[in-house]
């Protein structure tokens, strides 16, 4: 222990004494785990040695990572990594009944999934897989699993026969007494991923007996409706009471909603805060007066370019637009984009799926039959839905699903999916119709922004309103109304002018000036 500093006992496991220690050559803290080993019998002392042989087999981001192990003092001391956010039972715990978003979840569970696959990738058993051996790290947002005290290391198709793990997670097969491989660590990813959506066990009893039964009747109440069927049904899948039934963890990774976790993890995690290049606004030189076109240029395209054909362009082609229209704003979307131009109105081309571009041609309070939905177009096409049509706009802004703009008299409209909330409305409506913020009503409205799942606008007096999916802070605010427009309050110690905003996939961007006081000339 000559290099290591020891702080305070953080835990006290099956075998020892865990330690929270200072490492001296680097000032760094890490995890020692003291194990007595002069009084053990032999197979104990095998248990104590294993994790450092399976921890030894693993280097993998959300595995805990191993440094060294030596022996003092008649214990055998194993050097590990700390993660000072506590576990994910902790975590769980303190949400007090308050469910997470279904991106949160998604984001700490493809994480235990990739854990888990590098470890079975191994041939290596975790066996003991729950909340309180999940840990976090210091901003809550890295996953690592742990303890890998009771794993077992298999031979190729081999199976385990003893009877390990906690019980609220151990499998069917296992209270059977049948041998099992890596699908009873499935079994339990299903319980924590459950946990993860419920706040609570899959599986409790008042006895040992009660919980066997419960398991082994695959019982457990259904997650909240208010998650999507895909989650559902992922659960379903992983708690199937056949082993052969549970998905093997690549076909779990090449689920769509797992892909998208995994897509954003790698985009997101460690990634300096930028905006993202789907969202961009034209950097080309600005237009000349009289001009009738813009320039775009894409390596993938879905009509989104307004080309008049799906076909891809690595180099810059003229747009054509219809004659008098200068365009002074362009916006990229995922799939579609838009042209504000000099006369206030709207050209769009793309996706129109939930008429989020605006493009069905509608009268006031009309709902189009669905062979008049207008799903795509591949031209920049004048915007047709009442009564965007019939006032010039000064604003208009793009999200994954929805769309936002401002007429000149300051009034916002919304258009497009309500899953989150994003159109500002106190109902999930379903409408293809254009709906006017009811919560700001009575507001002049400057300019708005769309994330991809929320909304932002500015009053003409500088103040800004916020609606839609709250999760990670998009919103700016905390009260529980998130599909409502309600104020966000800024600091306030410098005053200054809102003069822009831009939103991109999860954050917003606003543009101030300081307001100086001038002397009022006589």
């Amino acid at each position: 222990m000559d290099k290591y500093e020891r702080i305070r006992v953080v835990g006290r496991g099956a075998f020892g004494i865990v330690h929270l220690c200072l490492r001296k050559a680097d000032q760094k803290l890490v995890i020692i785990k003291q194990i007595p080993v002069e009084q053990m019998t032999k197979e104990e002392r095998q248990a104590a040695q294993n994790e450092c042989q399976v921890l030894k087999l693993l280097n993998h981001p959300n595995v805990i990572e191993y440094y060294e192990n030596f022996l003092e003092d008649k214990a055998l001391m194993i050097a590990m990594e700390y993660a000072p956010g506590g576990t994910l039972a902790e975590f769980i715990q303190k949400r007090c009944n308050s469910l997470l978003e279904e991106e949160t979840i998604m984001h700490f569970f493809v994480q235990i999934l990739l854990a888990l696959h590098h470890v079975h990738t191994h041939l290596i058993l975790h066996r003991d897989l729950k909340t309180q051996n999940i840990l976090l790290d210091k901003h809550r947002m890295v996953v690592k699993i742990g303890d890998f005290g009771i794993s077992k290391i298999l031979s190729s198709k081999s199976k385990a026969y003893t009877v390990v793990g906690t019980p609220c997670y151990i499998s069917p097969e296992l209270c059977e007494g049948k041998p099992y491989n890596q699908k009873s660590d499935i079994w339990a990813l299903g319980c924590v991923l459950y946990e993860l959506a419920s706040l609570k066990r899959a599986f409790e009893a008042a006895n040992l007996p009660a919980l066997v039964l419960k398991i082994m009747s695959g019982t457990f109440a259904p997650i909240s409706d208010r998650y999507s069927p895909e989650l559902r049904q992922l659960v379903l899948s992983l708690l199937s009471l056949e082993p052969a039934q549970r998905p093997p963890l690549s076909h779990i990774m090449a689920q769509p909603l797992c892909i998208r976790a995994l897509l954003n993890l790698h985009t997101d995690v460690g990634s300096v805060r930028m905006r993202r290049a789907e969202k961009s606004l034209t950097t080309g030189p600005p237009l000349a007066p009289g001009s009738t076109g813009s320039r775009t240029t894409s390596a993938r395209c879905r009509g989104r370019l307004g080309l008049g054909t799906r076909e891809s362009h690595n180099c810059p082609q003229q747009v054509p637009v219809p004659p008098g229209q200068e365009a002074q704003r362009v916006v990229c979307g995922i799939d579609s984009s838009v042209i504000l131009t000099v006369p206030g109105q709207v050209l769009a081309c793309g996706s129109n799926r939930f008429n989020k571009l605006g493009l069905d041609h509608l009268c006031l309070g009309e709902e189009p039959s669905p062979h008049q939905q207008v799903e795509e177009a591949l031209s920049f096409t004048l915007l047709g839905s009442a009564p965007l049509d019939q006032e010039p706009l000064l604003s208009v802004d793009l999200g994954t699903a929805h769309s936002a703009a401002v007429t000149a008299s300051g009034d916002c409209y919304t258009f497009g999916s309500n899953q989150h909330g994003q159109l500002g409305t106190s109902a999930r409506r379903v409408s293809r119709a254009p709906c006017q913020v009811q919560g700001l009503r009575g507001i002049k409205i400057a300019m708005v922004a769309c994330g991809d799942a929320f909304t932002v606008a500015i009053g003409a007096e500088g103040e800004v309103y916020s609606w839609g999916k709250g999760a990670r802070g998009r919103l700016g605010r905390r009260d529980e109304d998130a599909g409502l427009p309600r104020p966000v309050q800024l600091d306030e110690t410098h005053p200054y002018t809102v003069t822009s905003v831009s939103c991109c996939h999860g954050n917003t961007l606003l543009a101030v000036r300081p307001v100086t006081d001038e002397p009022v000339p006589p």
